[in-house]
């Protein structure tokens, strides 16, 4: 009988594997993903690296020395503990964070806006004690600029009417005004001394939210050459709630990871972040094999830093509050192991 090993779901629980049954885990989820996304599946060896990994008895695993990669973090100054500044030293005197991210609790551009000489002076506290690189960060959020929160029709009231050039219409605009916010945001801060901007779970609100952040970063690199622009979306693809919205001719829409870091690339950002949904009823096996088999199509042509997203219910990191140590460390390897980006 074939000895069983730990392994996790991909909501967090706890449940034994054979080595042969992770195999087949892992074949399933990288021809998943090839199936959906029309790119090959991981080879053979790859498959192999990734079983002896899975089924190390271990309780945590990590890269070789020499293979470390950069980490860079959102949400870390979220006033967790103590003041946000005091979050961030934490971050970076205690979890080594090679990058540190300053945000307001309200994690979207409109109502940040409202508030920017207050997160100005909170940004230039905050580069008066820490030396790592501060970043501000917050969400396009297109739907807020809908009614009732916003000046813009409410597509999600009018599709389901079959109001379709009527919701079309909505978002085109919305654009139009979140586009005005990421920009002055990204000014405001710049002159209080940020290192950065992060556009944090970009087209969430579908292909005109991912429009606005590509709009938003052409004319901040403009105005500002040396800002670093980091972009980490929202999911593996990009909904169409729109359908029709282009970018420098390439329909947003459907747009995997590979298309969406070149036109992040083009836009002008420097740091780009796929986001691999968890499957929370598949092993950890079958969703870190489907990642992977989405990006590594991605690591193929990249010109700017890729930091994939690793963390809960993306990346192969279980759908849960509390993460399990011995998942994280077996995803974060094996994202660094097989596709050698260059951070998490």
């Amino acid at each position: 009988m074939e000895t069983q090993y730990p392994t996790r779901m991909g909501d967090g629980s706890l449940t034994r594997l054979t080595r042969s049954e992770m195999r087949a885990e892992l074949e399933e989820g990288t021809l998943a993903a090839a199936g959906r996304a029309k790119v090959p599946p991981l080879s053979a060896d790859e498959l192999d690296h990734l079983l002896e990994i899975w089924a190390s008895p271990a309780k945590f695993s990590a890269v070789d020395i020499g293979d470390e990669v950069v980490l860079t973090y959102d949400g870390s100054g979220s006033k967790t503990v103590g003041t946000r500044t005091q979050d961030l030293l934490i971050y970076e005197q205690m979890f080594g964070a090679d990058s540190v991210e300053l945000g307001h609790v309200d994690y979207s551009f409109k109502a940040i806006r409202t508030i920017l000489p207050f997160e100005a002076q909170n940004m230039k506290d905050a580069q008066a004690v820490l030396t790592v690189p501060v970043m501000y960060g917050a969400m396009p959020n297109l739907g807020l600029y809908s009614k009732p929160d916003g000046p813009a029709p409410n597509w999600s009231e009018l599709l389901p009417l079959a109001r379709v050039d009527e919701a079309r219409a909505a978002q085109e605009e919305a654009v139009g005004y979140a586009v005005e916010d990421m920009v002055k945001t990204a000014d405001a801060l710049w002159e209080a001394g940020a290192d950065g901007i992060d556009f944090d779970t970009a087209g969430a609100a579908g292909d005109g939210d991912f429009l606005a952040t590509l709009l938003a970063i052409e004319r901040i690199r403009a105005a500002h050459p040396d800002m670093g622009i980091q972009v980490g979306m929202a999911g593996e693809f990009v909904l169409g709630m729109h359908g029709q919205l282009e970018y420098e001719g390439v329909r947003l829409a459907g747009l995997w990871p590979r298309g969406q870091m070149e036109l992040v690339r083009r836009a002008g950002a420097t740091i780009y972040g796929p986001a691999i949904t968890v499957n929370t009823r598949r092993t950890g096996a079958w969703n870190i094999a489907r990642a992977l088999t989405l990006v590594k199509p991605c690591m193929e042509v990249a010109e700017i830093p890729v930091h994939m997203n690793i963390g809960m219910g993306v990346g192969a990191i279980p759908t849960t509050s509390y993460l399990p140590l011995d998942a994280v460390g077996r995803a974060s390897r094996a994202t660094v192991d097989i596709l050698r980006l260059d951070g998490l």
